[in-house]
């Protein structure tokens, strides 16, 4: 019994250690060669593991992509973690920092991100992935700030916090076209970012 046990936890570790290449392997080729021209094989060569090694564990090059960007969220909100708590100010300016942290991190692999926001619109329910749109914990940090800028007197009691969250995270992604098409940084995002809350802002501020 314990021999089967112990058996079992190998399997468990080779495999998650498995995963753990693939993972990295595909995060280094989508931001290198881009994610259509990377392929499962080209995966499997970098990660040292063989091509059914790597349907063992995911269900395709979608799934792929998508833990790789869960996983990466992880990083981005233990970031967030440490600088929500201690923001200050407006409810426009705390807006403005967490969008800028979100740009700031983004863009260290951006043509990685870029690849998700484009593979992600075709994606279909049940593919065990995760499309764009769907980060709880950015939509509840930013409606957090919203109600506590109603609670201040600072947004109208009637706004429509769902709707503002909506168009703040549409401009958020559509933004990215700048980047890949203007050659716009992190600060040229951000300056945007920043004009576009403004905007939005003044459709919620109260009187």
């Amino acid at each position: 019994m314990t021999g089967g046990w112990g058996l079992a936890g190998v399997r468990q570790t080779r495999k998650l250690a498995t995963r753990e290449r693939v993972l990295a392997a595909a995060r280094d080729l989508f931001q290198e060669a881009g994610y259509d021209e990377t392929t499962i094989r080209m995966i499997a060569e970098r990660a040292g593991v063989s091509v059914g090694s790597v349907f063992t564990t995911f269900a395709g090059k979608a799934e792929i992509l998508s833990q790789v960007m869960v996983d990466r969220l992880e990083g981005l909100y233990a970031e967030l973690d440490k600088v929500f708590p201690h923001l200050r100010g407006a409810a426009i300016d705390r807006l403005r920092s967490i969008m800028a942290v979100h740009y700031g991190f983004e863009t260290r692999r951006l043509r990685l991100f870029v690849a998700y926001i484009g593979a992600s619109y075709g994606w279909s329910p049940g593919e065990g992935v995760v499309p764009l749109g769907q980060n709880a914990r950015l939509k509840a940090m930013l409606t957090q700030v919203l109600v506590d800028g109603v609670t201040r007197g600072e947004i109208r009691s009637d706004a429509d916090l769902d709707a503002f969250v909506d168009v703040l995270l549409a401009a958020y992604i559509w933004n990215y076209r700048r980047a890949t098409h203007e050659d716009a940084d992190e600060t040229a995002l951000i300056a945007q970012m920043d004009r576009q809350i403004g905007l939005l802002f003044e459709g919620v501020a109260a009187r």
